[in-house]
């Protein structure tokens, strides 16, 4: 290891090693085109001094992610593994005792000599502030909006012909000719074997996104489908290809919100990356809508993003602030729990957390590949959100600190009957 002292490399790794109270699994590559730090580590690129400034007004993952999104920070190759590197640089962070006055006095000239002491810089434009009462019908149209409606065609060239934006089913995940299309497939085929779609049956896409899970769901299994969306741009593109496919008499797709639905009770209802929009005030109510959306006997598919257990960070995230503002991620405790008190009997519970590992690196890979066009359609900052977001969001599932789980529930019927098989299928 080569550290030039008096370089700014040399100062940010010093800097580091006093706040983390260990050696940094980085390289350090600086403005000034100076390095520090482990010659065999993934290398973090500093651009500018105002990252320095982000990160000492927010500390930790928004201030990160706002110097990201600005350019002003990046890595110097393979940016999920500089994450993982990242994610360690956290643990330590988060085991360090508290620095002595010394230690911070130390610590503030060091930032000083690097220009990191000043005002606070502006927020890069693609930030998200949201108004009104959180989680009111208004404010989460717009939040909704704000994510989904930045494009259809940049959203083709990160998710790929299948446009699923929720976590895929890797069933041949050894096999190179296998796919992430094939693998979206497989993943919709699975909820329609879950929910044990047949022929006559009603069907409630909540969240229906751009179509993909309605038009396979009434092609393969002759449903009749409703799908609700509050986002104008997956509304149009799911009705052009529900029309593409001549599935007009089969499939109605609605930008509504799920409090507007007046619809009789469905036969099954599925629920795929929607629950994490509706946040944890109002889950109790969503539950208590799904069931009475649902027929005595019928299933409801919850597919959901969940957090851990325990106390969650009142800080502001990257993931609030530029990807989905008013989001939450609840432990898979309270979506049981909120469930079953809403009178739904919860029979399974299947978790994809490394399936869903794999299809963010698959997303990254797309947007990599496209990354040209992908600024052509929305912007540089709006497409660095994106692929820090899912490259962020891969490492999380990489270590267990998110997971997805598929909850399969039942309203039940007379006398507690619930039609569930009495040998797991599925």
């Amino acid at each position: 290891m080569r550290r030039r002292r008096g370089t700014a490399a040399a100062r940010l790794y010093e800097l580091l090693r006093l706040v983390t109270g260990a050696d940094v699994p980085v390289r350090l590559r600086a403005w000034d085109g100076t390095e520090a730090g482990p010659l065999d580590a993934p290398v973090l690129v500093l651009r500018s001094r105002r990252a320095l400034r982000r990160l000492m007004w927010d500390p930790g993952e928004l201030g990160l992610g706002r110097a990201y999104v600005a350019g002003e920070v990046d890595s110097g190759g393979d940016l999920l593994e500089a994450l993982g590197s990242a994610a360690e640089l956290g643990e330590h962070i988060g085991r360090r005792p508290r620095l002595s006055l010394r230690d911070r006095g130390r610590l503030l000239g060091r930032a000083f000599l690097l220009g990191a002491v000043g005002p606070a810089p502006k927020p890069p434009p693609e930030e998200i502030r949201l108004h009104g009462e959180k989680h009111s019908k208004a404010r989460d149209k717009l939040a909704v909006r704000s994510h989904y409606d930045v494009g259809n065609e940049f959203y083709r060239l990160v998710l790929g012909d299948s446009m699923v934006y929720s976590c895929a089913y890797w069933t041949r995940a050894d096999d190179p000719s296998y796919t992430l299309d094939d693998a979206q497939q497989d993943k919709l085929d699975l909820v329609c074997r879950k929910l044990a779609l047949h022929e006559g049956m009603r069907l409630l896409d909540v969240g229906c996104g751009w179509g993909s899970f309605a038009v396979h769901a009434a092609r393969e299994y002759g449903v009749e489908v409703v799908g609700i969306t509050l986002s104008e741009q997956q509304a149009e593109f799911a009705q052009k290809r529900v029309a593409e496919a001549a599935l007009q008499d089969q499939v109605d797709i609605r930008v509504q919100d799920w409090r507007d639905l007046t619809d009789p009770p469905f036969d099954a209802i599925s629920s795929i990356g929607m629950a994490e929009h509706v946040g944890e005030d109002r889950f109790s109510e969503y539950a208590g809508a799904l069931h009475d959306l649902l027929r005595p006997g019928g299933r409801v598919l919850n597919h959901q993003i969940a957090g851990r257990p325990g106390p969650t960070a009142k800080r502001r995230t990257f993931v609030d602030a530029y990807v989905f503002p008013d989001g939450d991620l609840l432990p898979l405790a309270t979506v049981v729990s909120r469930l079953e008190r809403a009178g739904l009997e919860v029979r399974d519970v299947q978790n994809l957390r490394e399936h869903y590992s794999l299809t963010l690196r698959a997303w990254v890979a797309n947007i990599e590949r496209n990354w040209a066009a992908c600024v052509r359609e929305t912007s540089e900052g709006r497409a660095r959100v994106w692929r820090l977001y899912m490259a962020l969001s891969a490492v999380g599932f990489d270590r267990g600190m998110i997971r997805v789980n598929q909850t399969l529930a039942v309203r039940p019927g007379p006398r507690g009957r619930t039609g569930i098989a009495l040998v797991r299928t599925t």
